[in-house]
């Protein structure tokens, strides 16, 4: 797929609901005690699976319409072994949360998944479960896991990485001890999705500093839920209004969560022209309006601690670098090299061609910007990664002779109706 510069990214948009939020929702109301009825779910691939992943596990899932979903729980314990490996598709998120949730269960389970989530590790979270007393088994610390329900008791956790899946995996599973209280403690804050929603579904969940704490439940009551635009989905919009001149872009209902939108503190550190309007709170989760409008940007050095609040957005913040006058740094992401691609060097790799200078480290990336829009004409080679082929059409708006990128279809990993909205925006 060949995506032309654009003159300017102009509109009023709305995104598809959170892919975190959505997969919670879904999990947590299949081991609650009654209905749960989700409005504004974000359907991708991912979030696919987990609706056919709890399906197998005896939970029935009505779809209303496209993003209204009644998911009947059968209760805390009430999920059941499908006799044949549970799917995860291309979804970490998923495989990680079902690891906590069926070291609770009765009976042995698998989890599986696609050729990329068979390459991810599972050892954080499984060593971690196995202090808890849970049986997880992965050859090689890779899928498929299996998991055998197993009685256990909290404990305290320290996480050299953050990791707000392996965080989720470990609350989850300490609402099934039989004694004690289990304690997350970060080395940097995550997302925290689901302390709040499990807090909604009556579970006793506390955070003081960087650790969060959870206690045993007989039962979760999760009701309503209304899932907020995915920010992450927004990103690449907000970057391109940015970047090309002459742009403006509203972009409506928005989740704000403060642990995900660093990329909006950089940016706007880097000279960004953002704003934040009708601030407002949906099932428990902050949610607002923006207005983007282009603008010339300065170099920055992104601290660790903003690393896991913009984890996902770290590709889009290297091209926005790569068009800021200075040289930017940021370290203390590994984890990168673990994701769908290793995406280090899949950015480095994809900005390279396209005139941006850009040099990898083990855990970070270091941009030499020029404030020109970038030459272009490349081949982004996206590995299957749906976010480095939304980073390669971000390129090719913002370059001035476009980009080619390869299999640009994996971005309905994510965002199904991502060039569609894409092209909806773009003037030429």
């Amino acid at each position: 797929m060949r995506i032309a510069p654009a003159t300017a990214v102009v509109g009023h948009i709305g995104v598809p609901g959170d892919k975190s939020i959505s997969h919670r929702a879904v999990l947590f109301g299949a081991v609650g005690e009654s209905e749960t009825r989700i409005v504004g779910f974000g359907r991708s691939e991912d979030t696919e699976s987990t609706i056919r992943a709890v399906r197998s596990l005896g939970v029935e899932v009505v779809e209303e319409d496209i993003d209204t979903l009644r998911v009947r729980g059968v209760g805390l314990r009430g999920l059941r072994p499908p006799g044949a490996p549970i799917d995860c598709g291309n979804a970490g998120t998923l495989l990680k949360l079902l690891m906590g949730l069926l070291v609770g269960q009765e009976g042995e389970f698998v989890l599986s998944g696609d050729e990329s989530l068979r390459r991810r590790p599972v050892n954080p979270p499984a060593d971690e479960l196995r202090s808890m007393g849970a049986q997880v088994e992965a050859e090689h610390g890779l899928p498929p896991v299996l998991v055998e329900g197993s009685a256990l008791q909290g404990v305290g956790h320290t996480l050299r990485r953050p990791s707000a899946q392996v965080k989720s995996a470990l609350l989850l599973a300490g609402l099934y001890a039989r004694v004690g209280r289990t304690t997350v403690t970060e080395a940097q804050a995550t997302r925290d999705h689901t302390e709040t929603m499990l807090r909604a579904a009556g579970a006793t969940v506390s955070r003081k500093g960087r650790s969060v704490s959870i206690s045993p439940v007989e039962r979760l009551t999760l009701g309503d839920v209304e899932v907020p635009g995915d920010f992450s989905s927004a990103a690449p919009f907000i970057v391109a209004a940015t970047l090309v001149p002459g742009s403006q872009l509203s972009v409506h209902g928005v989740g704000l969560n403060p642990f995900r939108t660093a990329l909006l503190d950089v940016l706007v550190r880097m000279g960004a022209r953002i704003a934040t309007f009708n601030r407002r709170k949906a099932g428990g989760e902050i949610v607002g309006d923006l207005e983007v409008v282009s603008a010339p940007l300065t170099a920055t050095t992104v601290r660790k601690a903003e690393v896991p609040r913009m984890i996902d957005e770290i590709p889009l913040w290297a091209l926005a670098a790569g068009m800021a006058r200075g040289e930017s740094a940021l370290v203390g992401a590994p984890q990168l090299r673990e994701k769908e691609t290793d995406r280090i060097e899949f950015v480095t790799n994809a900005l390279r061609p396209l005139g941006v200078r850009v040099s990898a480290s083990e855990d970070g990336l270091r941009v030499r910007g020029v404030p020109t829009r970038p030459k272009g004409g490349g081949v982004v080679q996206s590995g299957g990664d749906h976010r480095i082929a939304m980073l390669g059409a971000i390129a090719g708006l913002a370059s001035r002779e476009g980009v080619e990128i390869e299999d640009p279809e994996s971005v309905a990993v994510s965002f199904p109706g991502f060039f569609d909205l894409l092209e909806s925006v773009s003037q030429r």
